[in-house]
């Protein structure tokens, strides 16, 4: 079974996962709770700028190959 990367990456559902995961993880090596809030905003504002620019990017290459198609 082939992963379709764009629709995962682009999704808020996986980068929540991903802060959910990483987190913990954080938590149970030492790492501080400041630090962790720190490291968990910067994965989901880059999750939200990634599922962005990835939407935008579908949207666009939605809309090109219909104008393609009406000429």
């Amino acid at each position: 079974m082939k992963i379709n990367w764009k629709q995962k990456l682009s999704s808020r559902k996986f980068w929540a996962a991903v802060a959910g995961f990483v987190t913990p993880m954080l938590l149970a090596f030492g790492v501080t709770d400041s630090t962790a809030t720190q490291v968990t905003a910067l994965i989901m504002s880059g999750g939200s700028l990634m599922a962005y620019i990835l939407g935008e990017g579908m949207i666009d290459a939605e809309r090109n190959g219909t104008q393609n198609k009406q000429r």
